[in-house]
């Protein structure tokens, strides 16, 4: 009994090592300065959607994004002179992690840049690819009852 015990502490303290080993270098990697260079839509046609309850489609395309994963925070910078520019501070939380991929779902939420609280809202996002140079964001929401997917592809800076 004692035996088996100790197999499933040991099988259960190398798991949760491995998932953190995993996150950390997923970390590693989002770290830096990425580019938000297209947001598209599992279906055709034309939507007015509103991303992070900040800004549309046109206004986050060719936005800046800064990932500080030692501290889980980061900023990013709308940059289109036909929107309300500037930077927008915020929190990202890993949610879970998908071992088949080593990668996870996070939540991003906005924060006040002077204080740094956490607004009451959230996103929740899956990180559906990230490697070096490329990441892919997708959030999945209801329309008209079915699900839609919107796309994120960043390149790193």
């Amino acid at each position: 009994m004692k035996k088996i015990i100790l197999l499933l502490f040991t099988a259960t303290f190398l798991l949760s090592c491995g998932s953190s080993k995993v996150v950390r270098q997923s970390q590693k990697t989002i770290k830096g300065q990425w580019l938000l260079n297209s947001i598209s839509y599992s279906e055709s046609g034309n939507y007015n959607v509103m991303l992070l309850n900040d800004a549309s489609k046109e206004c986050f395309e060719g936005s800046t994004w800064s990932f500080i994963p030692n501290n889980n925070t980061g900023i990013y910078t709308i940059n289109n002179q036909n929107c309300t520019t500037g930077e927008r501070n915020f929190v990202f939380t890993i949610q879970q992690i998908d071992e088949q991929t080593g990668l996870y779902d996070f939540l991003l939420k906005p924060t006040d840049a002077k204080n740094k609280s956490v607004t009451n809202q959230g996103f929740r996002l899956k990180l559906a690819q990230l490697s070096e140079f490329d990441m892919q964001w997708q959030q999945t929401v209801s329309v008209d009852g079915k699900p839609f997917t919107i796309s994120m592809n960043f390149s790193k800076q």
